[in-house]
């Protein structure tokens, strides 16, 4: 699994990423228009922003004066490699069992 310079799910702890996150689901938005949605400054959206891109969950493209953002799958590649592992642990783990069980269940 590679390692991004961020945690992703530190980057994703943050309640206020994860609306941004939400939203970009929905539609690519302008960093101003997602700034409409939270009740902080511009500069502190702009650091979300920063954030999400470097860790791989969004991309920027400047189109003329604006600079649109939308969802880039790289970060959440990250969070399902984990997340894969963790279902691969347990369906091995329940199938353990269920061979036990089986074994000791008369027929």
């Amino acid at each position: 699994m590679e390692q991004s310079a961020f945690d992703a799910f530190q980057v994703i702890g943050d309640p206020s990423r994860r609306k941004m996150l939400m939203l970009l689901s929905a539609e690519n938005l302008t960093i101003n228009s997602l700034a409409e949605h939270f009740e902080m400054s511009r500069p502190a959206v702009s650091k979300h922003v920063k954030i999400l891109h470097n860790a791989g969950f969004i991309s920027i493209e400047d189109i003329g004066r604006e600079r649109y953002c939308s969802l880039k799958k790289d970060g959440f590649e990250e969070l399902q490699a984990w997340l894969s592992y963790f279902d691969e642990f347990w369906t091995v783990k329940l199938k353990k069992l269920e061979t036990l069980l089986n074994n000791k269940l008369p027929n």
